[in-house]
C-alpha cells in the first residue's frame, strides 16, 4: 500500500475577492479612529518635545521591519510548500516505478522457461521504459540471440550495442541504445537495452539495472530447471531417455497416432554377449560400450525418434509416423552401424553386435505394455535364431 504525503497549503488571510472588503474596512476604521489617532499623534509630539525623543520615526521603522518580516515569512512558507509538493510528486512517480518493477519481479517468479520469460519481459518492459523501444538479448559463447524486442530496433544495432556493453567491441555511433548487462555469478549472460532518447534519469537507470538483474536470475533459474529436468529424464551414461519417461512418451505417441491414424513403430534391441564384456574387461569397459552405443544412436536416428535405455544393455527406439517396413529398414541400418563400430578399450578393439525386435502399433491401439511386449518377444526370437539380426513381431507381420 502506497501512502502519498499530504502537503498543507500555505495559509492565506485574504484572497483576491476580499480586496474590496478589506479596502472598505480600512476606510471605515480610519473614519472611526481618525480623531483618537490625531490625539495620539499630538501626545507623541508632546512627549518628543518634552523628553527630546524621536518616537514617531522609531515606530515607523519598527512597523516597516515588521511588515517586511511578515512578507518574507510568507514567501518562505510558499517556497516550502512548493518544494514539498515537488517532493511529493517525485515520491509518487518513484512509487509507481517501484510498483512496476515489483510487478515484473512477480511475473518472472512464475516463469520456468525462456518462452514465459519472453512473454513477461515483453509485457512489462514498455511499462518500465514508457515511450521507448527496448530489447533483451542472450549470449551463448560468441553467439547472440534475441530474447524479446519491443519496437523495430534492427538486430544488427541490438547486437552492436550488446557487444559494446560487455566491452567486446569498440564504441559505435552515439545513437547506440542504453544497455544494462545481465550478469549472474560474475558472468554476463545477456544485455537489456532501451532507446537513448529522451535521456534517462539516474532513478530510471537504477530501475532498469534492477530489472536486468531480475531478468538474469530468472534466465539462469530457467536454464538450471531445464538441466535438472532433463537430467531426471535421461540416462547419464548413454544420453538416452530413462525407462519411466520413455513409457510416458510412448503412451502419448500411441494416443496421438490413434487420433491421426498415422503409423508408429517400436524397436527393441539388446547387445549380444554383453555379460562377457563385463566379465572379461570389467564394468568400466561395459560403461564405455554403452556410452558409444548412445552416441551412435544419436548419429544414425532422427531427432524425432525417441531413444531410451530400457534397462541394462536393452534399448528402445520409438519411430513416429513410421510403418513396419520403414521400421525394419531403420533397425537393420542401426544393427549394421553398431556391428561396424569399433570400441577402443585400452590396447584392444572390441566389436559389438545387437539383436533387434520390431513391431508396429495396431490401428487405434493405445496399450503401451502390449506394444512393448510384442517388440520384446520379437527380440528374443532374434536371439534364439542366431543373434545380430532383426525379427518382426508375429502380430505385426500378420497385420
Amino acid at each position: 500500500m502506497n501512502v502519498t504525503p499530504r502537503v498543507r497549503p500555505a495559509m492565506r488571510w485574504f484572497g483576491r475577492t476580499d480586496l474590496f472588503l478589506l479596502l472598505g474596512l480600512t476606510v471605515a476604521l480610519f473614519v472611526v479612529i481618525s480623531q483618537p489617532v490625531a490625539t495620539l499623534l499630538d501626545y507623541v509630539r508632546e512627549i518628543e518635545d518634552t523628553r527630546d525623543l524621536r518616537l514617531l520615526p522609531a515606530l515607523m521603522i519598527l512597523a516597516t521591519v515588521f511588515i517586511c518580516h511578515q512578507l518574507w515569512k510568507r514567501q518562505e512558507m510558499r517556497a516550502e510548500a512548493l518544494s514539498a509538493a515537488a517532493v511529493a510528486r517525485q515520491a509518487t512517480v518513484r512509487a509507481a516505478e517501484l510498483e512496476r518493477l515489483v510487478a515484473l519481479g512477480q511475473a518472472l517468479a512464475r516463469t520456468l522457461d525462456h518462452e514465459t520469460i519472453r512473454a513477461a519481459i515483453a509485457e512489462h518492459l514498455p511499462m518500465l521504459a514508457p515511450g521507448r523501444e527496448g530489447w533483451a538479448m542472450l549470449k551463448t559463447g560468441t553467439t547472440w540471440r534475441t530474447l524479446t524486442v519491443v519496437g523495430d530496433t534492427p538486430v544488427e544495432k541490438r547486437e552492436r550495442a550488446a557487444r559494446l556493453a560487455l566491452e567486446e567491441s569498440t564504441p559505435g555511433p552515439s545513437t547506440d541504445d542504453v544497455c544494462f548487462p545481465m550478469v549472474v555469478a560474475g558472468s554476463p549472460i545477456g544485455v537489456l537495452g532501451v532507446s537513448p532518447y529522451p535521456a534517462l534519469t539516474d532513478h530510471q537507470r537504477s530501475m532498469l539495472a534492477a530489472a536486468a538483474a531480475l531478468l538474469a536470475v530468472s534466465i539462469k533459474n530457467a536454464d538450471l530447471f531445464r538441466e535438472v529436468h532433463e537430467s531426471s529424464l535421461r540416462d547419464a551414461l548413454t544420453g538416452c531417455f530413462n525407462r519411466t519417461h520413455a513409457i510416458e512418451v510412448i503412451d502419448a505417441e500411441l494416443r496421438r497416432a490413434s487420433r491421426s491414424l498415422m503409423p508408429v513403430s517400436l524397436l527393441m534391441f539388446d547387445l549380444d554377449h554383453f555379460k562377457a564384456i563385463n566379465d572379461n574387461y570389467g564394468h568400466l569397459c561395459g560403461d564405455a560400450v554403452l556410452a558409444a552405443i548412445g552416441a551412435r544412436m544419436r548419429t544414425v536416428l532422427r531427432g524425432s525418434d525417441m531413444k531410451c535405455r530400457y534397462g541394462g544393455e536393452e534399448f528402445l527406439v520409438l519411430l513416429p509416423e513410421t510403418p513396419l517396413e520403414g521400421a525394419k529398414r531403420v533397425a537393420d541400418t542401426l544393427r549394421r552401424e553398431l556391428a561396424d563400430m569399433p570400441v577402443q578399450w585400452k590396447d584392444e578393439t572390441l566389436t559389438i553386435t545387437a539383436s533387434f525386435g520390431v513391431t508396429t502399433a495396431m490401428p487405434s491401439e493405445i496399450e503401451t505394455e502390449a506394444v512393448i511386449a510384442r517388440a520384446d518377444a520379437a527380440l528374443y526370437r532374434a536371439k534364439d535364431q542366431g543373434r545380430n539380426c532383426v525379427r518382426v513381431s508375429v502380430e505385426s507381420a500378420v497385420a
